[in-house]
């Protein structure tokens, strides 16, 4: 009988496991879809774009027009450089900052740790372009108007909430007992914190940064408004370079979002694995 209970239950975590596993890659074939409308459109030429936007190109349609002109006119490279600085020490900040947060709100009890906690948790209820003015209004007071680290600081305090409420949960579930053996053996917290629990919390590290990535990656807003300067632009703000007023240059923009969405699959495929151990971590419980 116990025999029986045991298959039953290792079947339905399987099953679950399976459906979660599914519904993820259902999601993200639905989510890829405008991504494979926007590169196929990208080869081909502008009235081809707009006779077949869902055809692949064929001799008759391919054109490396956009591509051209995105080379040619701006300075794309330094764009893409200017996102990938800010996406990457952003990211860098979120985690670092959000998991030591996250450690101090899971491992210590201390008087106003819950309150703490939710106080932290606010950004994830209240959108951070709520306070645009007082925003700018401090950069241009610090000086930082026209800078990546202006857009380094908004994005680390946009992310650091969605992170500190994630990683508090997987670092709720790591064993006390291995903690306090490093204690035992003489580690210190710092040690404790990067050596044995980092580690266990891999897919939820990965989790964050896929999903803290892509808003900061593809924002228009606050590079629109904090760093507009030529030599400060972001690659999505740099885009805009080619929507006129009354005339758009397609292929200059599928283009260049093309370009745009290379860094964003790069990073999908080195945490793709953990990324899905972290989403569906409680499907398996």
């Amino acid at each position: 009988m116990s025999v029986d209970i045991k298959t039953t239950a290792r079947s339905q975590v399987t099953f679950r496991a399976i459906a979660a596993h599914a519904i993820l890659i259902t999601y993200t074939l639905i989510a890829l879809f405008p991504v494979f409308v926007i590169v196929i459109n990208s080869f081909k030429s502008r009235k081809a774009i707009f006779r077949e936007p869902l055809s692949v190109p064929t001799p008759e349609t391919f054109s490396l027009k956009g591509y051209e002109t995105v080379l040619k006119q701006g300075d794309f490279v330094l764009y893409f450089q200017n996102s990938l600085v800010v996406t990457v020490a952003s990211l860098t900040m979120v985690l670092l900052f959000g998991a030591m947060a996250a450690f101090a709100l899971s491992e210590y009890r201390f008087r106003g740790n819950l309150l703490t906690g939710l106080y932290l948790a606010i950004g994830i209820m209240i959108p951070i372009r709520l306070g645009t003015v007082a925003i700018l209004e401090m950069m241009v007071a610090s000086g930082l108007v026209n800078t990546l680290t202006a857009l380094i600081l908004v994005y680390t305090a946009q992310g650091l909430p969605l992170a500190i409420f994630i990683l508090t949960e997987f670092m709720q579930g790591i064993s006390d007992d291995l903690k306090n053996a490093g204690r035992i053996d003489g580690l210190s917290e710092y040690t404790i914190f990067g050596v044995l629990v980092l580690p266990l919390i891999r897919p939820a590290l990965a989790t964050v940064a896929v999903f803290t990535m892509i808003p900061i990656w593809n924002d228009l807003w606050f590079p629109l408004i904090l760093a507009p300067a030529e030599e400060t632009k972001t690659i999505t703000l740099g885009a805009q370079v080619f929507i006129g007023q009354f005339v758009t240059d397609w292929n200059a923009v599928l283009a260049s979002l093309s370009l745009a969405i290379i860094p964003v699959l790069v990073l999908y495929l080195i945490f793709s694995r953990q990324l899905i151990k972290g989403i569906t971590a409680g499907a398996v419980k």
